[in-house]
Protein backbone atom coordinates (compact mmCIF):
# COMPACT_ATOMS: atom_id res chain seq x y z
CA UNK A 1 0.00 0.00 0.00
CA UNK A 2 1.74 3.22 -1.11
CA UNK A 3 0.79 6.61 0.52
CA UNK A 4 0.69 10.47 -0.99
CA UNK A 5 2.70 12.87 0.57
CA UNK A 6 0.64 13.82 3.12
CA UNK A 7 -0.40 10.07 4.03
CA UNK A 8 -3.72 9.18 2.39
CA UNK A 9 -3.51 5.66 0.81
CA UNK A 10 -4.25 4.55 -2.86
CA UNK A 11 -7.59 3.58 -2.15
CA UNK A 12 -8.45 6.24 0.24
CA UNK A 13 -12.34 6.56 -1.66
CA UNK A 14 -12.13 10.49 0.00
CA UNK A 15 -9.55 11.40 -2.38
CA UNK A 16 -9.97 13.30 -5.61
CA UNK A 17 -8.92 11.74 -8.64
CA UNK A 18 -5.99 12.70 -10.10
CA UNK A 19 -6.43 14.44 -13.41
CA UNK A 20 -4.70 13.30 -16.18
CA UNK A 21 -2.23 15.51 -18.58
CA UNK A 22 -0.37 14.18 -21.45
CA UNK A 23 3.36 15.56 -21.47
CA UNK A 24 2.49 18.43 -24.34
CA UNK A 25 -0.13 19.35 -22.06
CA UNK A 26 2.06 20.00 -19.00
CA UNK A 27 4.61 21.73 -21.66
CA UNK A 28 1.65 24.09 -22.72
CA UNK A 29 0.68 24.67 -18.63
CA UNK A 30 4.52 25.22 -18.10
CA UNK A 31 4.71 27.87 -20.60
CA UNK A 32 1.42 30.20 -19.79
CA UNK A 33 2.85 29.69 -16.22
CA UNK A 34 6.29 31.20 -17.09
CA UNK A 35 4.77 34.13 -19.67
CA UNK A 36 2.32 34.80 -16.48
CA UNK A 37 5.49 34.83 -14.14
CA UNK A 38 7.50 36.65 -16.80
CA UNK A 39 4.92 39.43 -17.41
CA UNK A 40 4.08 40.16 -13.85
CA UNK A 41 7.85 40.81 -12.96
CA UNK A 42 7.74 42.65 -16.23
CA UNK A 43 4.77 45.31 -14.58
CA UNK A 44 6.84 44.87 -10.74
CA UNK A 45 10.14 46.20 -12.67
CA UNK A 46 8.21 49.51 -14.31
CA UNK A 47 6.60 49.65 -10.99
CA UNK A 48 9.91 50.22 -9.43
CA UNK A 49 12.03 51.89 -11.68
CA UNK A 50 10.45 55.14 -11.42
CA UNK A 51 11.42 54.88 -7.31
CA UNK A 52 15.18 53.12 -8.13
CA UNK A 53 16.73 55.75 -6.41
CA UNK A 54 14.75 55.42 -3.61
CA UNK A 55 15.34 51.92 -3.14
CA UNK A 56 18.67 52.46 -3.81
CA UNK A 57 18.97 55.12 -1.52
CA UNK A 58 17.25 52.49 1.45
CA UNK A 59 20.26 49.91 0.73
CA UNK A 60 23.30 52.78 1.19
CA UNK A 61 22.03 53.51 4.72
CA UNK A 62 24.67 51.13 6.23
CA UNK A 63 27.41 52.15 4.60
CA UNK A 64 26.73 55.56 5.07
CA UNK A 65 26.23 55.37 8.44
CA UNK A 66 29.38 53.19 8.89
CA UNK A 67 31.25 55.84 6.79
CA UNK A 68 30.16 58.41 9.19
CA UNK A 69 30.68 56.59 12.46
CA UNK A 70 34.35 56.63 11.51
CA UNK A 71 34.79 60.02 9.81
CA UNK A 72 34.68 59.40 6.03
CA UNK A 73 33.17 60.50 3.30
CA UNK A 74 30.06 59.35 2.57
CA UNK A 75 30.04 58.71 -1.43
CA UNK A 76 30.53 55.88 -2.99
CA UNK A 77 32.04 55.45 -6.67
CA UNK A 78 31.72 54.06 -9.98
CA UNK A 79 34.63 53.23 -12.51
CA UNK A 80 32.70 52.81 -15.93
CA UNK A 81 29.93 55.28 -17.46
CA UNK A 82 27.34 52.65 -17.77
CA UNK A 83 27.76 51.45 -14.13
CA UNK A 84 25.24 53.40 -12.50
CA UNK A 85 22.21 52.65 -15.08
CA UNK A 86 22.93 48.82 -15.30
CA UNK A 87 22.91 48.78 -11.52
CA UNK A 88 19.80 50.61 -11.62
CA UNK A 89 18.53 47.89 -14.06
CA UNK A 90 19.40 45.48 -11.66
CA UNK A 91 17.89 47.22 -8.64
CA UNK A 92 14.48 48.00 -10.42
CA UNK A 93 13.91 43.80 -11.71
CA UNK A 94 15.09 42.36 -7.79
CA UNK A 95 12.70 44.72 -6.40
CA UNK A 96 10.00 43.94 -8.89
CA UNK A 97 10.72 40.16 -8.71
CA UNK A 98 10.16 40.58 -4.81
CA UNK A 99 7.07 42.78 -5.08
CA UNK A 100 5.21 40.44 -7.18
CA UNK A 101 6.65 37.30 -5.63
CA UNK A 102 3.48 36.10 -3.69
CA UNK A 103 1.95 36.05 -7.64
CA UNK A 104 5.12 33.71 -8.98
CA UNK A 105 4.61 31.72 -5.93
CA UNK A 106 0.97 31.02 -6.96
CA UNK A 107 1.43 30.14 -10.20
CA UNK A 108 4.27 27.48 -9.25
CA UNK A 109 1.60 26.33 -6.94
CA UNK A 110 -0.98 26.49 -9.53
CA UNK A 111 1.37 23.95 -12.23
CA UNK A 112 1.92 22.07 -9.45
CA UNK A 113 -1.93 21.76 -8.40
CA UNK A 114 -3.04 19.51 -10.69
CA UNK A 115 -1.13 16.63 -9.63
CA UNK A 116 -2.22 17.23 -5.80
CA UNK A 117 -5.33 15.77 -3.88
CA UNK A 118 -7.60 18.01 -1.93
CA UNK A 119 -6.23 17.51 1.57
CA UNK A 120 -2.71 18.67 -0.30
CA UNK A 121 -3.95 21.51 -1.54
CA UNK A 122 -5.14 23.22 1.06
CA UNK A 123 -0.88 24.13 2.04
CA UNK A 124 -1.14 26.89 -0.61
CA UNK A 125 -1.45 29.73 1.98
CA UNK A 126 -0.18 28.52 4.80
CA UNK A 127 2.64 27.61 1.94
CA UNK A 128 2.82 31.20 0.53
CA UNK A 129 2.51 33.04 3.48
CA UNK A 130 5.14 31.50 5.34
CA UNK A 131 7.66 31.63 2.61
CA UNK A 132 7.19 35.37 1.96
CA UNK A 133 7.01 35.93 6.00
CA UNK A 134 10.10 33.57 6.69
CA UNK A 135 12.20 35.56 3.62
CA UNK A 136 11.50 39.34 4.51
CA UNK A 137 12.05 38.35 7.84
CA UNK A 138 15.92 37.26 7.38
CA UNK A 139 16.55 39.71 4.57
CA UNK A 140 15.36 42.25 7.74
CA UNK A 141 17.70 40.83 9.86
CA UNK A 142 20.76 40.65 7.64
CA UNK A 143 20.29 44.35 6.84
CA UNK A 144 19.46 45.97 10.03
CA UNK A 145 22.04 43.89 12.21
CA UNK A 146 24.28 41.34 10.29
CA UNK A 147 25.21 43.76 7.89
CA UNK A 148 25.56 47.45 10.00
CA UNK A 149 28.21 45.44 12.21
CA UNK A 150 29.88 43.64 9.25
CA UNK A 151 30.85 47.15 7.59
CA UNK A 152 31.42 49.15 11.02
CA UNK A 153 34.17 45.92 11.63
CA UNK A 154 35.18 46.38 7.82
CA UNK A 155 35.57 49.99 7.45
CA UNK A 156 37.17 50.42 10.89
CA UNK A 157 39.66 47.86 10.47
CA UNK A 158 40.78 49.66 7.34
CA UNK A 159 40.64 53.19 8.98
CA UNK A 160 44.22 54.27 8.11
CA UNK A 161 43.30 54.13 4.25
CA UNK A 162 41.15 55.95 2.22
CA UNK A 163 38.23 53.79 1.19
CA UNK A 164 37.35 53.91 -2.76
CA UNK A 165 34.01 51.73 -2.41
CA UNK A 166 32.33 51.22 -5.98
CA UNK A 167 28.68 51.22 -6.17
CA UNK A 168 28.89 47.62 -7.90
CA UNK A 169 31.07 45.94 -5.19
CA UNK A 170 28.96 47.61 -2.54
CA UNK A 171 25.82 46.21 -4.27
CA UNK A 172 27.11 42.29 -4.46
CA UNK A 173 28.34 42.26 -1.01
CA UNK A 174 24.57 43.60 0.17
CA UNK A 175 22.39 41.12 -1.95
CA UNK A 176 24.82 38.26 -1.01
CA UNK A 177 24.32 39.28 2.80
CA UNK A 178 20.69 40.17 2.53
CA UNK A 179 19.24 37.55 0.08
CA UNK A 180 21.59 34.79 2.00
CA UNK A 181 19.90 35.55 5.41
CA UNK A 182 16.59 35.08 3.64
CA UNK A 183 17.40 32.10 2.15
CA UNK A 184 18.72 30.93 5.21
CA UNK A 185 15.49 31.68 7.02
CA UNK A 186 13.58 29.29 4.71
CA UNK A 187 15.05 26.29 6.31
CA UNK A 188 11.79 25.57 8.00
CA UNK A 189 10.29 25.63 4.93
CA UNK A 190 13.27 23.15 3.44
CA UNK A 191 12.34 20.70 6.98
CA UNK A 192 8.65 20.43 6.26
CA UNK A 193 9.08 19.25 2.93
CA UNK A 194 11.46 16.68 3.56
CA UNK A 195 9.50 15.55 6.64
CA UNK A 196 6.04 15.46 4.61
CA UNK A 197 7.89 13.06 2.69
CA UNK A 198 9.55 11.16 5.24
CA UNK A 199 13.14 11.97 4.18
CA UNK A 200 14.17 13.13 7.95
CA UNK A 201 12.40 12.84 11.18
CA UNK A 202 12.09 15.11 14.33
CA UNK A 203 14.54 11.84 15.90
CA UNK A 204 16.71 12.33 13.55
CA UNK A 205 17.62 16.08 13.61
CA UNK A 206 17.14 16.10 17.64
CA UNK A 207 20.06 12.98 17.71
CA UNK A 208 22.44 14.79 15.07
CA UNK A 209 21.92 18.55 16.79
CA UNK A 210 25.15 18.97 18.02
CA UNK A 211 26.72 18.16 14.67
CA UNK A 212 24.19 20.31 13.14
CA UNK A 213 24.97 22.75 15.27
CA UNK A 214 29.33 22.44 14.02
CA UNK A 215 27.58 22.49 10.56
CA UNK A 216 25.95 25.86 11.03
CA UNK A 217 29.01 27.55 12.85
CA UNK A 218 30.66 26.25 9.58
CA UNK A 219 28.23 27.82 7.33
CA UNK A 220 28.24 31.03 9.37
CA UNK A 221 32.23 31.59 9.17
CA UNK A 222 32.20 30.89 4.98
CA UNK A 223 29.37 33.15 4.65
CA UNK A 224 29.57 36.09 7.07
CA UNK A 225 32.04 38.85 5.69
CA UNK A 226 34.41 39.34 8.64
CA UNK A 227 36.64 37.22 10.51
CA UNK A 228 35.36 38.18 14.04
CA UNK A 229 33.84 35.28 16.15
CA UNK A 230 31.00 37.95 17.41
CA UNK A 231 29.57 38.49 13.39
CA UNK A 232 29.92 34.81 13.31
CA UNK A 233 27.43 34.02 16.25
CA UNK A 234 25.35 36.87 15.18
CA UNK A 235 24.89 34.43 11.79
CA UNK A 236 24.82 31.32 13.68
CA UNK A 237 22.21 32.28 16.46
CA UNK A 238 18.81 32.52 14.13
CA UNK A 239 20.22 29.47 12.04
CA UNK A 240 20.19 27.85 15.43
CA UNK A 241 16.74 28.67 16.85
CA UNK A 242 14.98 28.03 13.27
CA UNK A 243 16.87 24.46 13.55
CA UNK A 244 14.99 24.23 17.09
CA UNK A 245 12.19 25.19 15.33
CA UNK A 246 12.26 22.86 11.98
CA UNK A 247 12.63 20.00 15.16
CA UNK A 248 8.77 20.67 16.37
CA UNK A 249 7.70 21.34 12.37
CA UNK A 250 9.22 17.80 11.42
CA UNK A 251 7.38 15.92 14.37
CA UNK A 252 4.19 17.85 13.41
CA UNK A 253 4.27 16.37 9.84
CA UNK A 254 6.22 13.24 9.71
CA UNK A 255 3.90 10.25 8.10
CA UNK A 256 4.29 8.47 11.07
CA UNK A 257 3.08 10.83 13.29
CA UNK A 258 0.72 11.81 11.31
CA UNK A 259 -0.48 7.52 10.99
CA UNK A 260 -0.19 7.86 14.75
CA UNK A 261 -2.59 10.71 15.40
CA UNK A 262 -4.95 8.93 12.82
CA UNK A 263 -5.28 6.16 14.51
CA UNK A 264 -6.02 7.83 17.77
CA UNK A 265 -8.28 9.67 16.09
CA UNK A 266 -9.97 6.01 15.20
CA UNK A 267 -9.68 4.65 18.66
Amino acid sequence: MFENLTGASEDDPKRDAMPTMGFLDHLEELRNRLVYCIGAVAVGFFACWGFRERIYGVMQRPIMGALKAHGMSEKLVYLNPVEPFNLYLKIAALAGLFLTSPFVLYQVWMFISPGLYRNEKRYVMPFMASTIALFSAGGYFGYKFVYPRALDFLIGFGSQFQPMITIGEYTSLFLSIVLGMGLIFEMPILIFFLALMGIVSAGFMWKNFRYSILVIFIIAAIVTPTPDVLNMCIFAAPMIALYAASIGIAYIVHPKQRRARKEKKAA
